[in-house]
């Protein structure tokens, strides 16, 4: 498994418009056949900040991700309404075993 945590900061007058960009975004990207899990989570004592937390079965399913038209439109869609450019982070599973996925 291929893990990308993203974190997002967002304008406060801009967290609503996100967020329903950001579900929409996340609910085609769950019915891609190379992610195993899409999560969108919003920080409790900062409402202006995400982590998208984005569980690819391959390397390469991460990048046909950024393929996709639902990605770019979230992409388009969503620059403007950044504090500051998002950044990710990435890892491997290690536990439970990737395998039985």
């Amino acid at each position: 498994m291929f893990i990308v945590y993203v974190h997002v900061h967002v304008k406060p007058e801009r967290v609503v418009e996100f967020r329903q960009a950001t579900i929409e975004n996340a609910r085609f990207s769950v019915q891609e056949p190379g992610i195993a899990r899409f999560d969108v989570v919003q920080q409790q004592d900062d409402a202006t900040r995400f982590l998208l937390i984005e569980v690819y079965r391959t390397q390469e399913a991460a990048a046909a991700h950024k393929e996709t038209a639902h990605y770019a439109k979230w992409r388009d869609a969503v620059a403007t309404m950044m504090a500051e450019p998002r950044h990710s982070v990435k890892y491997t599973a290690v536990f439970p075993d990737p395998e039985g996925w």
